[in-house]
């Protein structure tokens, strides 16, 4: 699935283009994970593939552009409703690292990142990614499955967000989520087919997809192997 300029994608040479390029793939939640530990506070230029200085680049915008961190907190309120406010502020005794703290909104406790499920912070690093301050968005942003362990109505913010980013930079996105395709129109879709030992990709087209929309969402149609991208076992030898 692509969306957003592809201006921005022909205008960059393929060394740029390379260096400019962010894959980002939050999938490791898990109690050692560097996403769930402290981070460099000075590691916060740009976001880790891994989200393991989250904490850091949230400091940063928090300090730098508040009407963006705002955006960032309200949209995490949406989708957490439990979730009050972020308490990023190094600690006295070690100002150079920084742990994702935040408060409930039931309780003047501070908890911190081992105190969120796996879905809550895969959905706030996602949210500060794709709505952080145009000027810090990587000129490609790539995401391997961003909807693994959301709820659906965080799928459906999900999909506001990738199209925010969208209006700036170009933005893919590989997904096996029917709720997440639902949120797109069928020129966005770019369809991957096993075609033997190869690869096959074509982009849908809504014309021809117009009577079937009348009465299914696009995700009932990939279900339903309307346009094809569905699991194929492939036997040959190369």
């Amino acid at each position: 699935r692509m969306s957003g300029s592809e201006s921005n994608l022909k205008s960059c040479g393929p060394l740029r283009l390379f260096k400019e390029l962010g894959t980002y793939h939050f999938h490791d939640t898990s109690e050692r994970a560097e996403i769930r530990q402290y981070c460099p506070a000075n590691n916060n230029h740009s976001l880790d593939d891994s989200g393991g200085n989250l904490a850091a680049v949230l400091y940063r915008i928090a300090q730098t552009d508040q009407v963006a961190f705002e955006v960032i907190s309200a949209t995490i309120r949406q989708a957490a409703p439990f979730f009050h406010s972020f308490d990023l502020e190094p600690d006295a005794s070690d100002r150079k690292n920084l742990l994702l703290r935040w408060r409930d909104i039931g309780s003047d406790e501070y908890f911190d990142s081992n105190d969120l499920s796996d879905g809550t912070l895969r959905f706030i690093a996602l949210a500060t990614l794709l709505l952080q301050p145009e000027d810090n968005l990587p000129s490609v942003i790539i995401l391997d499955e961003p909807e693994l362990g959301l709820h659906p109505y965080a799928i459906s913010l999900l999909a506001a967000m990738i199209q925010h980013a969208a209006n700036h930079r170009q933005v893919i996105v590989a997904t096996q989520s029917v709720e997440l395709l639902n949120h797109f129109e069928p020129e966005d879709v770019i369809v991957a087919d096993r075609q033997g030992p190869t690869t096959e990709f074509r982009r849908l087209d809504g014309e021809k997809l117009k009577e079937w929309l009348e009465e299914y969402t696009l995700g009932e149609l990939w279900n339903k192997n309307i346009f094809g991208g569905r699991p194929f076992a492939w036997h040959g030898s190369m």
